[in-house]
């Protein structure tokens, strides 16, 4: 039995994950998969990666192509999420604020530097057509986080999926202002390089595996309702995702990492000196 470490945001998306860990679907391909929950999201997972503390990460499109290009060793090993993650934009309950609008120029809390949070508030600002230049952010390193700085005024929105933040909203503790999607592909499963040198065979059991799950998903009738009780999201609310949710058993394609590249290239965002590995 050949112990591999995967890690993932503790959200709805990574709910098959859990399922075939739970009914021994990898261990019956002789893989001990062990789960750890990153709040903290891509960016974090990324840095878990290269101090080799997990092996296997499912991190935003943007995020990965991102950390390919900053220099890190990994390599995308399959597309997970083929639809666009939707990205809500908060503010705090009780804000005066009401537009879109009445953002620009105003301080974003994210993860961290590189993360989907920090990404996206470009991607937000470009379609606004704001001054990039003009961005502020106050590093909130997870959701909880994120709770905090708005309410403590030292940041003024949040950008983070729109159905893990829906609860934040039904309890009035955020105000929804709009919603911004990816360009992109949402998730996809990550690995240094080094480890898919030496576990070809391993990683393939594994992708087998998740794949067989995610479509045998499709038609298990109870699906909305497992994962409402254990994310704790309104069942109306996991119904509406699901409707939007599109699950990948492909590899991402060259045009899906030249649309995120340029998309990231014309915000500044990533230097590309042709020499990138992306698969």
């Amino acid at each position: 039995m050949q112990t591999i470490k995967i890690g993932g945001v503790p959200e709805h998306f990574n709910y098959p994950w859990h399922q075939a860990i739970k009914k021994g679907a990898f261990k019956a391909v002789g893989i001990d998969l062990q789960w750890q929950d990153f709040p903290g999201g891509t960016g974090e997972m990324s840095d878990a990666l290269a101090k080799q503390e997990i092996d296997l990460a499912i991190m935003l499109t943007e995020g990965s192509v991102k950390k390919i290009c900053d220099g890190l060793d990994l390599r995308i090993v399959q597309k997970y999420v083929d639809s666009p993650l939707l990205w809500g934009i908060y503010v705090k309950y009780n804000s005066e604020i009401e537009t879109i609008e009445e953002l620009e120029n105003k301080t974003a809390a994210i993860s961290r530097e590189g993360s989907g949070s920090h990404l996206m508030a470009y991607v937000n600002a470009k379609n606004e057509n704001w001054d990039t230049q003009n961005l502020n952010f106050q590093i909130a390193h997870h959701l909880d986080g994120a709770v905090e700085a708005i309410q403590q005024n030292e940041a003024d929105y949040f950008m983070w999926e729109h159905f893990t933040t829906k609860p934040l909203v039904d309890n009035k503790i955020f105000k929804h202002i709009n919603d911004c999607p990816t360009p992109w592909p949402c998730f996809v499963i990550v690995a240094e390089n080094k480890f898919i040198k030496k576990n070809t065979s391993a990683i393939k059991n594994i992708l087998n595996t998740i794949n067989k799950q995610t479509q045998a998903n499709a038609n298990n009738k109870n699906l909305a309702q497992e994962i409402s009780e254990a994310y704790r999201l309104k069942l109306i609310d996991v119904q509406k995702w699901l409707s939007q949710t599109r699950w990948s058993q492909a590899q991402i394609s060259s045009t899906e990492i030249k649309t995120t590249l340029h998309e990231l290239e014309s915000l500044d965002l990533v230097e590309i000196n042709g020499g990138e590995n992306f698969f």
